[in-house]
């Protein structure tokens, strides 16, 4: 009896490798599978669909995991307005938990003996594919085939002319991967540690010059609105704004991080639907949440982020600074309002029934209406009183 394979499939090079070399070279039968996170148009899908069929695949399957995504992952970066090292909204990393996720998922469904993916020796997505793998089909064989033969883009590219594949084979100048959570883009500049994309590299141009307003609604910490648009789910919302504010050319960067393995890596990336919201939602949890449950928010998200990065999704104690994140929104409801512009954008306010900026408490730096001057004049002396102590005993005991 054939054995059974499921194969991570794109429709790029390294995946179409492992089609033909699985199928011909091992005797596998491949059931390949697609996993969209907010990447791909119907019409790609469609496409890479007829491709895996051309290519030799027994079955092909397309998952649409844009609101699993969102609501098991992109709502918490949300909650915890996580950036990795203050600059990146996490944005293929992110996905390529859900991404491996449904992939263990459909190897239990068709009962394969081994589980396949493109990746390569050299970055984190083999960390992040494997260990899921490891822990949620245990036992189940990892084939690599770009890995595990060390092969280059041109002993592939040679392989598949030989079986009469035909296909782009030219390399883009610019590597680009597109979710619902931003686009990364890899390129020369991105390989050395001094120089930045230019203008073309960017997938979304900058083909709006003239500033505009956008109000986003927030309930318990989830876009739920856009000006006066309302959305069923919030993973709507995201792509609907990204309309609004990619033309601006809004959130453009270059990520320096740790990989997994241990290097330092650079990659550009465009996020402007993310990088608004994180900044308008951060915002409004100024205005409504408390001094130490933004103090523990940031050091628990911070975690989260991180161990998110290095695909430690299964870990419980996620679940744990989940429910903690979850509790945090309880008040995060609002709307707050933000002026677009090209290159950048600037929160301009906000407006909550849990703003804990009321006037009626009192002013900063004018006048206050809860508290007298000697009441300030005693909290001032008790509040530093266990310090004057210290400064007292260190004088006497010299």
């Amino acid at each position: 009896m054939m054995k059974k394979v499921v194969l991570g499939f794109s429709g790029g090079l390294d995946t179409s490798y492992c089609v033909k070399y699985l199928t011909e070279e091992k005797g596998y039968e491949v059931h390949s599978i697609i996993v969209n996170t907010g990447g791909f148009t119907k019409e790609e899908l469609e496409e890479t669909e007829k491709r895996a069929y051309k290519l030799g695949v027994k079955t092909h399957k397309t998952v649409d995991a844009v609101k699993s995504y969102y609501d098991k992952v992109i709502k918490y970066l949300i909650f915890g307005n996580v950036l990795k090292n203050n600059t990146y909204p996490l944005s293929v990393s992110a996905e390529r938990m859900s991404q491996a996720l449904a992939i263990a998922d459909y190897v239990k469904e068709v009962g394969a003996d081994a589980v396949a993916h493109g990746s390569t020796g050299a970055g984190n997505d083999q960390v992040r594919f494997d260990m899921i793998f490891h822990i949620m089909i245990p036992g189940v064989e990892i084939i690599t085939p770009i890995r595990d033969l060390k092969l280059s883009r041109e002993e592939e590219i040679s392989y598949l002319k030989s079986k009469g594949v035909q296909m782009n084979f030219d390399k883009a100048v610019y590597s680009i991967n597109k979710g619902i959570w931003g686009t990364s883009v890899g390129g020369k500049e991105t390989l050395t540690s001094n120089g930045f994309l230019p203008e073309e590299a960017w997938p979304t141009q900058l083909t709006k010059h003239d500033a505009s307003s956008v109000k986003l609604v927030f309930d318990k910490g989830e876009l739920k609105g856009v000006d006066d648009k309302t959305f069923a789910h919030p993973a709507e919302a995201i792509q609907y704004l990204q309309t609004l504010a990619g033309p601006y050319a809004i959130g453009r960067d270059i990520h320096v991080g740790d990989t997994i393995i241990g290097i330092k890596g650079r990659v550009g990336f465009e996020a402007a639907a993310p990088m608004v919201i994180l900044k308008a939602h951060h915002a409004l949890e100024k205005h409504v949440l408390t001094k130490w449950q933004l103090s523990w928010k940031d050091q628990l998200a911070q975690f989260y982020g991180n161990w998110l990065h290095e695909g430690q999704i299964l870990d419980p104690v996620m679940r744990d600074i989940e429910a903690f994140l979850e509790h945090a929104q309880q008040h995060v409801s609002g709307e707050v309002y933000v002026t677009l512009q090209p290159y950048r954008f600037q929160v301009t306010g906000i407006q909550s029934p849990y703003d804990l900026m009321s006037s009626k408490f009192g002013k900063y730096g004018e006048m206050n209406s809860g508290w007298s001057g000697e009441d300030v004049r005693g909290f001032s002396k008790i509040f530093g009183n266990q310090t004057m102590i210290w400064h007292q005993i260190s004088e006497s005991t010299k």
